[in-house]
């Protein structure tokens, strides 16, 4: 893994740097307004500085070295007492968790925490996590853990880590597969002794590795309207989150937007929508049709955003599917579009699977996580992260217009899936 920091005037220019520095695959770790010190910081111009990672080549992989690693983890799942398949067991006789190899990243891990001023410092020290854990882990160890003889308390404490880490991601309804990969990548790479600092701030890096990087709306590059379609199942929170999108659109970026609606099955849903349209005074209509798309597409070609509302409907129903799906290739013919799947973190981890998989064998999407107000459980976020490859855009956490709304943010998530404070 590579961490490195990056100074710019602003979030926007600190990244450049890093994508042409560090690549493609780039993701962003923190970010962080710089100030001088001192009287001459009064008149010095704002910067920020960008903490970036990217996977080593030799770590992220061919695919067929992905495939191969793939292989050998099936293989070593179907061995008799995986390592993980116990971490939910009480007793942890017999089991060496961690292995006396120090990786590159491990080093610099304990070279950052003797030097915290060097480049690769991390800027979130997960206190709140750091001491939950370390509390949890003193219970642990004194109420179950005897060690067996000829192993260290230290072999023990790193049990408990281990153990802590995986029943709080369980709690938080991450996946056991996801579970058990993150702490698998943890048991392989080990060091000499053990150490919660570099433990937690590797596991912190490897999830926010695991999201990437987040994609949210842009303009098109050429200048031409982009139109953006909502899709998902029935009472996800599509129309309420397109108006929050469009508000921030028009306020904050000094957008053009128009809004579209496809759902003529609920009167309500296109009169809501017409609403916040006439508020923040921006075109509105109905479409019936792909001739009605088309009219509509050609009237507004000079705004930037055409946002589309859909009808939500069941994955199964194919009819809908496919209607659906007219609208918009013919639309993406003839202009720059994207499609954004909108799901509730409170819908079962099984049925997002289904809703996911189906559209997947239609379109390409980005996904946004809805009602994050409603659970304390945000695992289905990793989950489909990893199972579908979709990137993550935006999340909302409320039905207020157009405060409860943000982009994704992965350190935020990390920090929760982790035990920590928002």
């Amino acid at each position: 893994m590579i961490i490195k920091k990056f100074v710019g005037k602003n979030e926007e220019e600190a990244t450049r740097l890093a994508r042409e520095s560090m690549g493609d695959g780039v993701v962003i770790l923190n970010v962080r307004p710089l100030k001088k010190k001192g009287l001459l910081g009064l008149f010095s111009k704002p910067k920020v500085e960008l903490t970036a990672a990217k996977e080593e080549a030799d770590e992220a992989g061919t695919g067929q070295d992905k495939k191969n690693d793939e292989e050998a983890a099936a293989n070593k799942r179907v061995q008799p007492q995986p390592q993980h398949q116990k971490l939910s067991a009480v007793e942890p006789k017999g089991r060496e968790f961690l292995k006396d190899i120090i990786p590159e990243d491990f080093e610099k891990a304990r070279d950052i925490e003797e030097n915290p001023d060097k480049e690769n410092a991390i800027e979130e020290k997960l206190e709140s996590i750091h001491s939950l854990i370390e509390q949890q882990m003193k219970k642990d160890t004194d109420d179950i853990l005897t060690p067996e003889e000829g192993k260290s308390s230290e072999d023990s404490e790193k049990f408990v880590f281990l153990k802590l880490i995986y029943n709080t991601l369980i709690e938080n309804e991450v996946d056991e597969k996801y579970a058990n990969e993150l702490l698998d990548d943890i048991e392989n790479v080990g060091t000499k002794r053990f150490s919660m600092d570099y433990l937690l701030s590797n596991i912190y890096q490897k999830l926010v590795l695991k999201f990437g990087e987040k994609e949210v709306m842009k303009k098109s590059e050429d200048g031409k309207a982009k139109a953006v379609f909502f899709i998902g199942p029935t009472g996800v929170g599509k129309t309420t989150t397109i108006a929050k999108i469009a508000s921030k659109l028009c306020v904050n970026d000094k957008a053009k937007v128009a809004l579209l609606t496809t759902d003529t099955y609920r009167v309500k849903a296109a009169e809501q929508l017409k609403t916040y349209a006439d508020i923040l005074q921006i075109p509105f209509r109905i479409i019936y049709s792909t001739d009605d798309m088309d009219a509509a597409v050609s009237e507004y070609s000079d705004v930037d955003y055409i946002l589309v509302d859909t009808a939500g409907h069941s994955p199964h129903n194919i009819e809908q599917m496919e209607a659906q799906r007219q609208f918009i290739e013919s639309t993406s013919e003839r202009l720059p579009a994207e499609t954004y799947l909108v799901l509730s973190i409170t819908t079962k981890y099984r049925d997002l699977c289904n809703i996911a998989d189906t559209y997947s064998k239609q379109l390409k999407y980005r996904i946004v996580f809805t009602k994050l107000d409603e659970t304390s459980a945000l695992g289905n976020m990793l989950n489909l992260r990893l199972r579908t490859g979709a990137p993550l855009s935006y999340m909302t956490d409320g039905q207020n217009v157009p405060d409860d709304i943000e982009e994704f943010n992965a350190q935020k998530i990390v920090r929760i899936l982790l035990g920590g404070r928002d």
